[in-house]
């Protein structure tokens, strides 16, 4: 095939992909290979692609490239999640634009209306995965409402239930007005808000006298049913025993005691109210108080309040404090700064309220997902998040598993006539567990009343690993046996308690072992002046769009240069840019090699020598420490790594060493080494940048239908010569230095200069390569360099160029100062650690040597360059 002069991702990624789909080359089946294994983090069914999510699927696909590339079994599967909240909340809104409301539907219009709109805009964001590169086994595309998903979910709740794990009660729980449902602990962010304090005046019945209650919610003020006050607070101790009236609604209610209340906020008195804060909640439960529900479920206030009937909670807050006012029991307001928890989905303030939930224990579910995590058997990258994991684990509450919503897994809970339940897979197991439970032999499935609650959505897809190859409905069926469990798990720390924790807790219940074997947490992705994206701020970008200006390659690659674990990403478009860049680089030094014509006659030069065996060790060199920081998982190191052996090594040093001549041919044995060198490179990067290294690599050699580097073996790291490898760096530094005085001076490079080394040449094996590289007419060993030369030093060797009359004397006596005042005060600073008494006494020997060859070596350059100048002033 003819290469096209430049590079354009259009004409190369959509023909690769589907190349790739074609030859099935992202399937996987259980065979005698070791597995590899990846879920994906399940996208909600209705979202597209944004930035977290290129992130996130470029981290997995290059682990996922990489094992099938060592040869392993990789299986990266896919799928979507339902979103209960978030699904439901779009099909009311859509209903709601055509005039219907929810509550005009039954249970089945709605799911219709519910599964037409996840048809129309399900799966989307899958499809656009493909145009990132993702290489998932697309036949095993699974969705969280799946028929075998479902299943699994129903046969672990009743499963749970029938282990004494899962229960039914009244509990203060997390109320989103907004969605109308209960909500888990962790789906409750807490913002800093600036608000108020409201000091209210609490008439004590039958004095004159008044109790001050401070509080940021004076319109709960009607489901108070108690005050208490600290027995130790020596400032109320006049209010033991009584009791006091409620501002404005008139109610009597007691002075209870109680520890809990903190002597230093406000005046030490506590309102309490027990259906809508979960401190009062728990003092009501202690000394047996009433509890007035004051709200109705979307935030206004209920008959039950009697004052304020059906207006909004904030709008209550503002009229109450007038009318407080007005009737002389506020005392006063002080501005205050207090935590407030918002629903993670809505954004609205959440409200504590007593409610009937479905409840899963989580004790034991804790304590055996905690030892792993903590003992390294699962590791985290990075480390820090076992700190964070540990310290929800053992502050662990009861999970919140119901949800008021009908888009989701309906509770297999059924009510029978007579009052109770019973909790079955089916309706049919129902009623015969029913009619166990009853004894009445004519109940009928009509007569049976589900539970209208669905189940967490967290709830489906903390099963996602076991229940992705059906281990949890076919317990060690082959594919659980053989991909179970995963290897790595790539998801964002924001969602360690919602998902990972639970999938630890779900493995370990179900499988007796670990999901997965490393937890890789991404960062946020953020603008680059650090602020998060988001569509208000305009500031995150079209991932699509970025594609089809860089070329998914280049995109790749911008992300991971930003991407350490963990840490926030700074996304800069310059980045992907930079990715284009590389792109281009590395098609131009395809086309450059494929454009040598072969001489079959021509010699293998010494440089050429030289420069194959340096590579081969320099390869070896960095394939070994991108391997190294694959297993540490420091991806956007490995990328540099690769990027800096072909942009720097590679292309600047080693093609330029074994180019012919002009008009000249190259030696085949020199192009075929280079074409294999060319090979292994495209390997190393393909993980990355897979869809131009598939084009070059396709064009190295003629390839069979179906061979693709995707599947081509990694080539493993060979032996390291690091002396070779040393010495040519210092020989790299001389050819630098050379090409300076070239530059500075305005020398042509067909002009060919003389080296002179001062004392033994360290580089006399590269000879050759300087010949070729800076074009010498010689390189002689000197004792003293000739007058009118340009001197520079690597290490300790000094090495001269003669000019002649090409030097400007002047210029360069002040180029020689510069740096003679530079070595000055670099000595400086090594005798005075030298003369630090204490420092000699307690460095290690090795520092001490380290330090006296600094002074040795400064104090040659030194000597160097004075007689350098001394000779030219002389000389000027």
């Amino acid at each position: 095939m003819e290469l096209a002069s430049k590079y354009n991702p259009a004409d190369v990624e959509g023909k690769w992909y589907q190349y790739w789909m074609q030859n099935q080359l992202f399937s996987s089946k259980p065979d005698g290979r070791e597995p590899y294994t990846i879920v994906i983090p399940p996208p909600n069914v209705t979202g597209v692609l944004h930035m977290g999510h290129m992130l996130n699927n470029t981290i997995q696909d290059i682990l996922v490239r990489r094992a099938r590339m060592e040869g392993k079994n990789a299986c990266w599967v896919p799928g979507t999640d339902h979103a209960s909240i978030a699904t439901e909340a779009k099909v009311v809104g859509r209903l709601a634009a055509q005039g219907i409301k929810k509550t005009d539907l039954t249970r089945d219009e709605f799911l219709k209306h519910a599964w037409d709109w996840t048809e129309e805009h399900g799966g989307i964001i899958l499809k656009q995965l493909r145009r990132l590169g993702a290489s998932c086994d697309w036949d095993r595309t699974a969705f969280t409402m799946d028929e075998i998903r479902s299943e699994s979910v129903l046969r672990v709740f009743v499963d749970l239930y029938k282990k004494g794990l899962i229960y039914r009660g009244v509990r203060m729980v997390n109320w989103d007005p907004q969605a109308l449902t209960a909500l888990s602990d962790e789906e409750v962010i807490y913002k800093e808000e600036h608000g108020k304090l409201f000091y209210l005046k609490y008439k004590v019945e039958g004095e004159d006298t008044y109790a001050v209650v401070a509080t940021t919610r004076p319109e709960t003020i009607m489901g108070d049913t108690a005050m208490c006050i600290n027995p130790n607070d020596p400032k109320n101790q006049h209010l033991k025993g009584k009791k006091v009236i409620v501002p404005l609604v008139n109610r009597v209610i007691p002075v209870i005691e109680d520890d809990y209340v903190d002597i230093e906020f406000g005046t030490g008195c506590l309102k309490v109210t027990p259906a809508h804060d979960v401190n009062d909640y728990m003092l009501g439960e202690k000394y047996n108080l009433p509890s007035i529900d004051i709200f109705n479920d979307n935030g206004t206030l209920s008959e039950a309040a009697g004052l304020y009937v059906g207006m909004d909670r904030f709008d209550v807050r503002k009229q109450i404090e007038k009318d407080l006012a007005d009737a002389d029991l506020l005392e006063k307001t002080e501005a205050y700064t207090n935590k407030v928890g918002y629903s993670e989905r809505t954004n609205v303030v959440i409200e504590p309220k007593l409610s009937m939930q479905w409840f899963l224990k989580m004790e034991h579910l804790a304590q055996i997902a905690l030892t792993p995590v903590m003992d390294d058997d699962i590791k985290f990258y990075p480390a820090k998040y076992k700190n964070t994991y540990r310290h929800w684990m053992e502050n662990i509450k009861d999970w919140c598993i119901s949800r008021q919503l009908w888009w989701g897994h309906r509770i297999p809970a059924y009510f029978l006539p007579e009052g109770g339940f019973v909790v079955a897979e089916t309706t049919e197991e129902a009623l015969k567990l029913a009619i166990e439970k009853t004894g009445n032999t004519s109940l009928t499935i009509e007569d049976l009343r589900q539970d209208e609650d669905c189940l967490d959505t967290w709830f489906s897809s903390w099963l996602w690993p076991i229940s992705l190859f059906n281990g949890i409905l076919e317990p060690g069926n082959e594919e659980i046996e053989y991909y179970y469990p995963t290897n790595d798990l790539v998801t964002g720390p924001d969602i360690i308690f919602f998902w990972v924790a639970r999938m630890i807790m779900a493995g370990y219940e179900y499988e007796g072992k670990m999901p997965f074997k490393n937890v890789y947490f991404t960062g946020i992705v953020r603008d680059k002046i650090g602020r998060k994206m988001s569509k208000s701020l305009g500031n995150s970008p079209d991932p699509l769009s970025l594609i089809d200006q860089f070329g998914a390659d280049g995109v790749r690659m911008g992300m991971m240069l930003a991407a350490p674990a963990g840490n926030d990403i700074l996304f800069d478009e310059s980045l992907c840019e930079q990715g284009r860049n590389f792109c281009n680089k590395i098609w131009n030094a395809f086309r450059l090699v494929k454009g040598w014509n072969i001489d079959e006659q021509a010699e293998m030069p010494a440089a050429s020598q030289l420069a194959i065996r340096w590579f081969e060790s320099k390869q070896s060199e960095v394939a070994a420490e991108v391997a190294d920081l694959f297993s540490k998982y420091r991806l956007s190191e490995a990328l540099m790594a690769v990027y800096k052996l072909f942009w720097d090594e590679f292309s600047s040093w080693y093609l330029e060493m074994i180019k012919p001549a002009y008009g000249q041919g190259i030696n085949p044995e020199v192009l075929k080494t280079t074409l294999g060198f060319f090979d292994n490179l495209l390997h190393m990067l393909h993980p990355f940048m897979p869809f131009i290294t598939e084009e070059l690599w396709q064009n190295i050699h003629e390839r069979k239908d179906g061979e693709s580097l995707m599947v081509s073996v990694m080539p493993s790291a060979g032996l390291v010569d690091k002396a070779l490898i040393a010495n040519f760096d210092i020989a790299k530094e001389v050819i630098s230095n050379i090409r300076s005085i070239r530059l500075q001076r305005n020398i042509p490079q067909k002009e060919q200069l003389e080296l002179q080394v001062l004392g033994d040449n360290p580089v006399a094996a590269f000879d050759s390569v300087l010949f070729k590289m800076c074009n010498l007419s010689a390189i002689s060993t000197v004792d003293a360099k000739a007058e009118g030369s340009a001197s520079f030093m690597v290490g300790t060797t000094e090495f001269a160029i003669p000019l002649g009359n090409m030097i400007d004397a002047e210029a360069e006596i002040a180029r020689m100062e510069a740096e003679l005042k530079h070595k000055q005060g670099f000595l400086q600073g090594v005798m005075k650690k030298l003369s630090n008494e204490k420092f000699v006494n307690n460095a290690p020997a090795n520092v001490l040597e380290m330090e006296r060859k600094k002074q040795a070596d400064a104090e040659s350059i030194i000597k160097s360059l004075e007689e350098s100048i001394a000779a030219l002033r002389n000389k000027a």
